[in-house]
């Protein structure tokens, strides 16, 4: 037994321990023996004066040999501690790792013991339909499967098994949560679009529960909701119902004025909504009738359905209309202003004062989804475009303005009006400079200028257009300009500033337009050209004046000098000018031509001299001409011969329109002129055949030559080809 603790001890390093207690205890009396032997020679030496040489020396020997054990002691000491000292931090570690181990494991098993303990009580809650308790469960147990997959070295094995384990219940649980949400809220949907198809759309809300007296809403129904919720499904339910919700009901009643929908209460079955047809010859729905169906839909839905709080992890509690709302909103707002509020604009500046009816019908519409909690407090889109109203306005009207300005732009020029000095545009009535407030009364004093008079007057046509005709469209821009100009009187600034510049981008517009569309009958037709050019001298007359006509009724700035047409005047001449220069030379040129065969109208005694002369002046087909005459004619050969129709049946009456030319004498000879004016010089001596073609048949040579002489240029082709045309 002695000899194992002694063992024992020796290998834990306690024994030799003991024995380095005793050296050190030895070493001590040493130490002390040597202090005294030092005291005492030194005592001898300074007090007694006793020289000792021998005895010093010997005793020095000791001290360096005691001096030399110490220092041996001391390293046999630290190496000893430093030794222990690993071997206890060692044991420690070991120790320590050993209970962190048994800790994990202990950790690992509770973790498995509460995700068993929740999945049984997920399966006895989803037997009972207990779907919010399932829901909870559900997630303490994935909330368990987490913190094991969390600890390194855990079995990949068992871990693989639980994740399937906790995907397939969920996937359970959300096919019985959907199954449950299809009976609550049941689509009938149309199978196609179109606004007769959707009378076909149905949505039944079963309570699944009745509320009870504290009006909360039914026990199915909210578990449903929440259980959705806590699995992160709701939102995806919530968007799948209001894209159809959106698609198949709001959508047609915002679109749709002749669209209703209809409420009625189903017993023991739930509220059926419905969409009616009522004919209306409205195109677009008022705002309020649009507000007032889309109230019926959202009402019965929060009644019904959508009154239920959830928690959400996320966001904490909230009711699910918020989660609709949020879905829904911005395409509904978006769908109202362009469909409804975008229409309901006014068209006059008059009636721009009746508009706060429909503001104030946006502003309850807003409150009331609000007070349900579909809109949130700083989504306002509708009441800002509705109070918008004076900007709208202007921007409707400036479009509208440029449309029909290009549309008269792009018509016709050759229909004319005569224009003379009696002739006046209708310029709407205006309001007196100095009635009104008393900015205006400041205003029409600062107009006001001192009369100058002179005994010698100017005359009643002074600065009047002369006698002309110009286009009746341009008669008809000038008088959408003096009509648009007056809307802008009495309008807001804003709204009378874009009114203002519409009018100067008008004339802008037609500066650029006009010589670009109509540009090669400008220069094809002479009297267009003129027509073009009275235009022009036509709209910068009236830019002299209009500016000044309506200044001192428009707001500030443009009645401080803005408001002005004058610059745009000298450009109008000028283009007016350019146009009719254009054409000048086009005829001179033209001229010059047709002339340049005359032979200068001398020795016109000369019969050779006198024709050739003749035919310079008398030249008057050209390429484009003789292109439109074959257009003509063709027409004519097209759609002539249907005038037969002597039968009732009309497959009867082919024949005797196949015989035109029996009824018709000159039907062949109109056909071979048709074409002769699309032919070319060698197609035309084909056709005559040395007096013996179709041609021949129907034209004397003299007629032949006339004709070619008038379709083509004097070259030598044409000498070659009037030199075969000869009677047979």
């Amino acid at each position: 037994m002695a000899s194992f603790v002694t063992e024992v001890l020796a290998s834990s390093g306690k024994l030799e321990k003991e024995d380095l207690n005793g050296k050190i205890s030895k070493l001590s009396r040493k130490v002390e023996e040597t202090k005294e032997e030092v005291c005492d020679i030194i005592n001898k030496r300074y007090n007694e004066f006793l020289p000792s040489m021998q005895g010093a020396e010997a005793l020095m020997g000791q001290a360096e040999e005691v001096s030399k054990e110490i220092d041996i002691l001391k390293s046999h000491i630290e190496t000893e501690v430093q030794h222990n000292l690993h071997t206890a931090v060692t044991e420690h570690a070991k120790l320590k790792q050993q209970l962190e181990r048994n800790t994990t494991v202990i950790a690992m098993l509770r973790h498995l013991e509460e995700f068993h303990i929740a999945m049984e009580e997920f399966h006895k809650a989803l037997l009972e339909k207990k779907y919010v308790i399932s829901a909870k469960q559900l997630e303490k147990a994935r909330h368990s499967a987490d913190s094991l997959k969390a600890w390194k070295g855990s079995e990949l094995p068992l871990l693989r098994a639980l994740s399937s384990e906790l995907t397939v219940q969920r996937e359970n649980l959300i096919y019985h949560l959907g199954d449950e949400w299809k009976r609550l809220a049941v689509w009938k949907l149309p199978p196609s679009k179109g606004k007769k198809s959707f009378l076909k759309t149905e949505l039944q809300l079963t309570l699944g529960g009745t509320k009870d007296s504290q009006q909360n809403p039914p026990p199915l129904l909210s578990c449903v909701l929440q259980a959705l919720a806590i699995q992160g499904e709701l939102q995806h339910k919530i968007k799948l119902f209001s894209q159809v919700l959106m698609k198949y009901l709001l959508k047609p009643l915002i679109m749709y004025p002749s669209l209703n929908v209809e409420v009625s209460e189903q017993q023991g079955e739930g509220t059926l909504l419905s969409l009616q047809c009522a004919e209306t010859p409205e195109e677009h729905p008022s705002p309020s009738q649009v507000y007032t169906k889309v109230l019926v839909v959202l009402k019965t839905l929060h009644t019904h359905l959508l009154d239920v709080s959830v928690a959400d992890v996320s966001v904490g509690e909230r009711k699910v209309s918020v989660i609709l709302g949020d879905l829904v909103w911005q395409e509904m707002s978006h769908c109202i202003i362009h469909e409804c509020l975008l229409h309901s604009i006014p068209t006059n500046s008059s009636q721009l004062e009746q508009y706060s009816v429909v503001i104030k019908e946006t502003e309850e519409f807003e409150k009331s989804l609000k007070e349900m909690q579909y809109l949130r407090g700083d989504a306002t889109e509708l009441l800002k475009y509705a109070r918008d109203i004076n900007c709208h306005f202007a921007s409707k009207k400036c479009k509208d303005v440029i449309v029909a300005a290009r549309k008269l732009m792009t018509s016709e020029m050759h229909n004319t009006v005569k224009i003379t000095p009696d002739s006046k545009l209708s310029v709407p009535k205006l309001p007196s400079p100095g009635s009104g407030d008393n900015k205006g009364k400041q205003k029409a004093k600062k107009l006001e200028v001192p009369r100058l008079e002179n005994e010698k007057q100017l005359g009643a046509l002074t600065l009047c257009l002369p006698v002309c005709r110009i286009s009746e469209s341009v008669q008809q821009l000038m008088e959408l300009a003096l009509h648009t100009l007056s809307e802008a009187v009495g309008s807001s600034s804003q709204c009378a500033t874009q009114l203002f510049f519409t009018v100067r981008n008008i004339f802008q517009l037609f500066y650029d337009v006009v010589p670009t569309y109509h540009k090669g009958n400008l220069l094809k037709f002479p009297h267009l050209a003129a027509i073009q050019h009275n235009n022009c001298m036509y709209i910068a007359h009236h830019l002299l004046t209009l500016g000044h006509q309506f200044r001192p009724h428009l707001p500030d700035p443009l009645s401080e000098g803005a408001a002005t047409f004058v610059d745009l005047v000298p450009g109008f001449r000028k283009l007016g000018a350019q146009c009719f220069l254009a054409q000048l030379n086009v005829q001179r040129a033209e001229m010059l031509e047709r002339l340049s065969t005359a032979r200068n109208f001398s020795n016109l005694d000369d019969e050779e001299n006198y024709s050739a002369a003749s035919k310079a002046v008398r030249q008057d087909i050209s390429t484009e001409d003789g292109e439109h005459l074959h257009i003509l004619c063709q027409t004519i050969i097209e759609e002539g011969p249907l005038v037969f129709i002597p039968l009732p049946e009309e497959s009867k009456n082919k024949k005797y329109q196949e015989e035109v030319s029996v009824y018709v004498t000159k039907w062949i000879t109109f056909k071979e002129l048709v074409i002769v004016l699309r032919a070319n010089l060698q197609e035309i001596v084909d056709r005559w055949a040395e007096g013996k073609g179709p041609l021949a048949l129907e034209f004397c040579s003299s007629e032949m030559k006339s004709l070619i002489r008038a379709l083509f240029q004097n070259t030598e082709r044409r000498a070659v080809a009037l030199s075969k045309i000869k009677d047979s």
